[in-house]
């Protein structure tokens, strides 16, 4: 299993006989299921950073109060830049991750949407005057269910099967004889 969504590719099945795989029907194409995807979209090595910043951020609000300062810079809006960065970082970190056969762009495009969900389900300093635990629930568990549905296209097949005809290996029935 790979960290990332993969690519649906055609299952390789070897019947043994050259060009019997058309005749006993197509391979079986093998994707992730929806499970599995809802699991690859959560950032969650974006998020543990964004936690360990924000626990830092929250323990000075705390302290401080709502007009809190950091290094003459208001609290909040330090976890604004965070809650930025952490948008910056997912898709850069679904990037580096990637492998081959993975559709990683698909990745980073629903795990950076499903960032901001799941930093305002952990109650980040940047919403904390917008926080609510139920809706923070609610909106997880909709996009968490909605995330799924997110499928990366399938390898894109060569010409001739794009038309619907198989390619089938060429056979030199008669040898070209040149006139003498």
């Amino acid at each position: 299993m790979s960290r990332l969504v993969r690519v649906p590719q055609r299952a390789e099945v070897d019947y043994g006989i050259e060009g019997l795989e058309h005749v006993l029907g197509p391979s079986q194409v093998v994707a992730d299921t929806y499970l599995e995807r809802v699991a690859k979209y959560v950032p969650g090595e974006v998020l543990a950073f964004f936690i360990f910043i924000n626990v830092i951020l929250e323990q000075t609000v705390r302290s401080g109060g709502k007009s809190a300062m950091m290094a003459g810079i208001p609290v909040i809006l330090i976890a604004k830049g965070m809650l930025v960065v952490g948008l910056l970082l997912t898709p850069l970190f679904v990037w580096y991750v990637r492998e081959e056969g993975d559709a990683w762009i698909t990745n980073a495009f629903v795990s950076t949407l499903a960032f901001p969900f799941w930093a305002y389900a952990l109650g980040g300093v940047a919403f904390d005057n917008y926080w609510d635990g139920n809706f923070a629930a609610i909106l997880l568990a909709a996009f968490t269910a909605v995330s799924g549905l997110f499928s990366p296209r399938g390898a894109r097949r060569r010409s001739k099967e794009k038309k619907g005809r198989p390619t089938r290996p060429e056979l030199d029935v008669f040898e070209s004889s040149q006139a003498s």
